[in-house]
């Protein structure tokens, strides 16, 4: 099991410095709006995905009015301690460490450190575009299949390729054959591991839904890609000429999407603020055991303002799934103390609460 047993951070966002001992189940950032506990959560996620789950632009992580910033983890996994490193100067290149040898790939870092978040920002999985539920996919897929991950960059490189010949009308036309066919090989790996995805994950996402709902809600979601009932080469070939006056490629695997139902409409349609929180939560629980299955090691748990407009019957039957010892090391951060203190208490697990007021920082 995977589980970090302190944290130093200087310069993160709003926090100034901080030094802190964790619980290996269960730690709980409470406070207001505004305090900073998203920002301690997104410390955590960084040092295992190289980058913040909220900013992607590294030198605005940095605190306002100071010139770096820097985090240090201690982790404890199934190989022994690691000590992760991460340092940015404004103007200068990032620094990441493990066990103090700097990464010549950040790439080879990810995978490391299994974490999964579960955030407000996730709601762009129902309302967003199909682009974030196919980086969902990915993002999932890519930590155990490195071949996937390769295909992904190799398909969306000639992807760009070819969308450039369609937009300058002049082009080789051996060489667009050429990319048509590195198309077709690429995408085909990637459809099928999607695929192979959906069909495993699936039933983990229902049974998970039905527990934190009481059973009385039907839902599902299905892989929607044109491969299954085209040739994508023969397609592209016949397309080439619509494509050109469009100016980009209307076919492929980068048109995947996933279409997620509540009874029988788009939940994103129907659903209440109660009934998305739960099946997003369903669907990062299921990323959990899915991760935890390939990996062999239980990832860290971040589960970042979740509870907000759920009642009070689902609050409670989430952190009792969570607590369970399939799960591991549990992050949650919450504005209501009072309920999350009674329920941990009727829970036989141990945990840690911090209290954060004015970037001020206490166990209680």
């Amino acid at each position: 099991m995977a589980y970090i047993s302190k944290i130093n951070i200087i310069n993160y966002k709003s926090i100034d410095e901080t030094s802190l001992d964790f619980c290996q189940k269960i730690n709980c950032f409470v406070g207001k709006n505004g305090v900073g506990k998203t920002n301690l959560l997104d410390s955590i996620y960084y040092l295992s995905f190289c980058k913040s789950h909220t900013n992607s632009i590294d030198t605005q992580n940095i605190k306002h009015n100071a010139d770096f910033m820097m985090l240090q983890g201690f982790f404890q996994t199934n190989i022994g301690e690691e000590e992760i490193y991460c340092g940015i100067k404004r103007r200068q290149k990032k620094v990441f460490k493990r066990n103090k040898v700097s990464y010549t790939k950040l790439s080879d870092h990810i995978g490391l450190i299994p974490v999964v978040l579960i955030s407000p920002n996730d709601i762009e999985l129902i309302w967003g575009g199909s682009e974030e539920r196919r980086r969902f996919m990915d993002m999932i897929i890519s930590q155990y299949d490195k071949n996937y991950l390769q295909s992904l960059i190799n398909y969306n490189n000639i992807l760009l390729q070819r969308n450039k010949m369609l937009k300058d009308e002049v082009f080789d036309k051996d060489l667009m054959d050429i990319c048509e066919l590195q198309l077709d090989q690429y995408g085909q790996y990637i459809y099928q591991q999607r695929v192979k995805f959906i069909e495993k994950f699936t039933p983990v996402f229902n049974q998970y839904y039905e527990y934190i709902s009481g059973g009385n809600e039907y839902v599902s979601f299905s892989y929607i890609s044109q491969l299954h009932e085209i040739n994508l080469k023969e397609k592209l070939e016949q397309t080439r000429q619509r494509d050109i006056l469009i100016g980009y490629t209307t076919h492929g695997t980068h048109k995947d999407d996933l279409e997620m139902m509540i009874g029988e409409y788009p939940i994103k349609r129907v659903g209440s603020q109660g009934q998305n929180k739960t099946y997003l939560t369903s669907l990062k629980l299921a990323q959990f055991d899915f991760i935890k299955e390939i990996n062999g090691e239980k990832p860290i748990l971040l589960l970042d303002d979740i509870f907000d407009k759920l009642d009070d019957l689902r609050v409670e039957k989430i952190i009792s799934l969570v607590s369970d010892n399939k799960f591991g090391q549990i992050f949650i951060s919450d504005t209501n103390v009072d309920r999350l203190s009674k329920i941990l208490k009727e829970m036989n697990q141990p945990y840690k609460i911090f209290k954060i007021t004015n970037n001020k920082i206490e166990t209680i």
